[in-house]
C-alpha cells in the first residue's frame, strides 16, 4: 500500500455515505492502520448530494484537509453521475466503484471515461435482497475491498458484525442483512 491511501466516496443524504466511511475507518483501525474518516456536510437535507472521506496509511497522518486526488471513487447514488464529475482529481490508475446494474465497459463508454479502473455493483439490488431497503453503503463496503484488497475481507466483516451488534442490539436481522449485503457485493462486483 502507498504512504496514505486516500477515498472520497459520493451519495446522497440518506444513503449511508458518512456510515460507510467510518465503518471502513473503524475496521482499518482494528488492523493497526492509522486513519481519518470524515463528511463533509453541505445541505443537510434528505437526498442532497453529499461526500465523506477515508485516509489510511501504516505511519502517523498529519494532513488535516478534505481529499481532492483520491486513489478510490466510489459512487453510492449512480444519478450523481450526471451532474457531478465524479472523477475530478481521481488519478488515472485510481479505481472508480460505481452502484449500478451496468457493466463497467457500459458506464465507461456513457460517461466517456479515459483511464482509470472501472468496478460496478448492483448494491440498489443487493441491500433491497438482504436489508429490505435501497441502502447501498454496506454493499459496496464489500465491493471495495474485493476491488482494492485494502483490508483482509473477513476480518473487516468481523469488525463491521461487532460494530452493528452494538448500534442494533436487539435488532440481529439488521446485523445479519448488512454482512449478507457485503458478502454478496464481494462476489458480485464487476471489474473491468
Amino acid at each position: 500500500m502507498k504512504e496514505i491511501f486516500e477515498i472520497r466516496w459520493h451519495g446522497r443524504g440518506g444513503q449511508g455515505a458518512k456510515t460507510a466511511a467510518l465503518l471502513l475507518g473503524d475496521a482499518a483501525l482494528s488492523t493497526g492502520k492509522y486513519i481519518q474518516a470524515f463528511p463533509e456536510y453541505g445541505p443537510e437535507r434528505m437526498g442532497a448530494p453529499v461526500q465523506s472521506f477515508d485516509r489510511l496509511s501504516d505511519k502517523p497522518i498529519t494532513i488535516h484537509s478534505g481529499i481532492t486526488n483520491p486513489d478510490i471513487v466510489i459512487v453510492l447514488d449512480p444519478t450523481l453521475m450526471k451532474s457531478i464529475d465524479v472523477t475530478d482529481g481521481l488519478a488515472e490508475d485510481g479505481h472508480l466503484i460505481i452502484n449500478t446494474h451496468k457493466s463497467p465497459d457500459e458506464i465507461r463508454k456513457e460517461f466517456n471515461i479515459k483511464g482509470r479502473k472501472i468496478a460496478t455493483c448492483d448494491a440498489y439490488k443487493i441491500s433491497e435482497d438482504t436489508i429490505g431497503k435501497k441502502i447501498p453503503n454496506t454493499p459496496m463496503l464489500g465491493a471495495l475491498i474485493k476491488v482494492t484488497g485494502l483490508l483482509d475481507f473477513e476480518k473487516m466483516l468481523k469488525d463491521t458484525e461487532e460494530k452493528m451488534q452494538k448500534k442494533f442490539s436487539g435488532r440481529p436481522e439488521i446485523v445479519k442483512g448488512n454482512i449478507e449485503s457485503m458478502k454478496r457485493a464481494y462476489e458480485e462486483v464487476k471489474q473491468e
